[in-house]
């Protein structure tokens, strides 16, 4: 299996997680997924790709603790989010 493949069955299992409200672990398995993408770049020496995607993924960590830390100051509910 490539690491194509697997990261994309984890990009499908992380939108079902979306798509079912688990937004902590849909993240977690998109990350998991961007781990496949890098790999996969740097075996076909896309060391630029490579750099992209880790600078992304890099983001998308720090977004992850900052929200699972409850430092963002938003929440899913637009009700909330218009106080």
């Amino acid at each position: 299996m490539s690491f194509a493949i697997l990261g994309g069955i984890l990009l499908n299992i992380g939108a079902y997680l979306t798509y079912k409200g688990k937004i902590y672990q849909a993240v977690t398995v998109y990350l998991f997924a961007d781990m496949c993408w890098i790999f996969m770049a740097y075996e076909k020496s896309d060391y630029i790709g490579a750099f992209f995607i880790i600078t992304g993924t890099t983001f998308g960590f720090l977004a992850y603790r900052k929200m699972r830390n409850g430092e963002m100051k938003k929440t899913l509910n637009k009700e909330e989010n218009d106080l």
